[in-house]
């Protein structure tokens, strides 16, 4: 008898032909997750196995790898009834639960014993050795047994994985991240389809302060639990964000400084090839956020944006966020370049003509480019100390 973490596949079993590029994936990814920990992985195309010695601390940590839909802290026995029995009894000993249940998953048939029978030998075995009773319907102690080809294992508990794809079965994607509740939620829902996520952030110091793209960095650093790959491009936008003020009527400021981070965001995702754009937009939150201004702002890209909070209403979001462990720190009171220059009346259907005109007051190109040229990255993500404001 060992103990051991048995892992059930989410959305995994209905790939079929490309099941095993899913399991390869995920192996890949909990591999990274458990560096720390001295663990031996055996994986198959229906489960997977994790031998370790914090089998605790290990598990807790599987809750953030998606692609699960099951982890089960379980014993491991060869598939005999006495040995079967033996943990039966040990579980039992140990619980103060009054009812039972055994459910039987045979996935081995070469094992003769139907299910349905034996669930009634395993359940005659207790009621004869211990003063349980049987409760089919909501038992306190529901005590399963899958009997498979590679041993049988027993449980009574399982943790819910968060599900989803392996992170990186559908490539890279740029999550246009600031400092607010809806683009860590965005980032955290693009991971959960299988999508590698990396971050761009837009500073404008000495506008924006060192502590917003630290708490930038935290928020990445939460994403980061995720994946274990999660990093944050920092683009230095002062000089841009600047001309745009003094050249721009202010009711469009807003609309020609989104459609600016939209062209350096696409630019920068091809050089570091990522497939898509993501971001946190959620239609008619605020003025650049009407199906009229994201389809102005929209206009400057020709790769697919996605917006996965784009029809959630904020306490959906709010409440995913504080799921995550986001929120408090996107409340903190450090202001992104995308609210220090918000005029009192932005256009909220803003003229795609009028908006290429105002553009055209400013020789944008050049300091794209220099934004793109002088771009921060950061792969150290630290979890910075934000008590005395929490």
């Amino acid at each position: 008898m060992e103990k051991i973490i048995l892992i059930k596949y989410g959305e995994l079993t209905t790939k079929k032909a490309n099941r095993k590029i899913f399991v390869k994936m995920l192996e890949q990814n909990i591999r990274n997750i458990l560096k720390d920990e001295n663990v031996k992985i055996i994986s198959d195309r229906v489960r997977m196995y994790i031998e370790g010695e914090n089998l605790d601390n290990i598990a807790k940590k599987l809750t953030k790898v998606f692609g699960l839909h099951g982890i089960v802290l379980c014993y491991k026995v060869n598939t005999n009834i006495d040995e079967i029995q033996n943990v039966v009894s040990m579980i039992l000993n140990v619980s103060d639960a009054k009812t039972f249940k055994v459910i039987t998953k045979r996935a081995d048939k070469s094992f003769e014993i139907p299910s349905m029978e034996f669930n009634t030998i395993i359940a005659t075995f207790i009621l004869k050795n211990f003063d349980r009773k049987v409760d089919v319907h909501e038992p306190e102690l529901p005590i399963h047994i899958e009997i498979r080809k590679e041993g049988t294992f027993i449980y009574t508990n399982e943790i819910e994985g968060i599900g989803g794809y392996p992170v990186g079965v559908q490539g890279k994607g740029l999550l246009m991240l600031s400092g607010g509740i809806d683009s860590p939620v965005a980032g955290y829902l693009a991971l959960k389809r299988g999508i590698t996520v990396e971050g761009i952030y837009f500073e404008s110091p000495p506008h924006t302060s060192l502590e917003a793209k630290n708490k930038v960095i935290t928020l990445a650093s939460i994403l980061n639990e995720y994946s274990g790959n999660f990093k944050v491009h920092v683009v230095p936008f002062t000089k841009l964000q600047e001309e745009i003020y003094k050249n721009v009527p202010h009711d469009y400021m807003i609309t020609i400084m989104r459609r600016m981070m939209y062209r350096i965001a696409e630019k920068y995702a091809k050089k570091i090839k990522c497939k898509i754009l993501i971001n946190g937009e959620s239609i008619g939150q605020v003025a650049s956020q009407t199906l009229d201004s994201i389809a102005v702002i929209s206009e400057t890209v020709h790769i697919p944006v996605i917006r996965p909070v784009a029809c959630m209403d904020k306490l959906e979001i709010i409440a995913l966020a504080n799921k995550i462990n986001t929120y408090e720190t996107s409340i903190l009171p450090f202001e992104d370049c995308c609210t220090i220059f918000v005029p009192k009346h932005p256009v909220i259907h803003p003229n795609l003509e009028k908006a290429k005109e105002y553009e055209k007051m400013i020789d944008f190109e050049p300091l794209i480019d220099e934004c793109i040229n002088n771009i921060e990255v950061i792969t150290k993500l630290e979890n910075n100390n934000y008590n005395e404001y929490l």
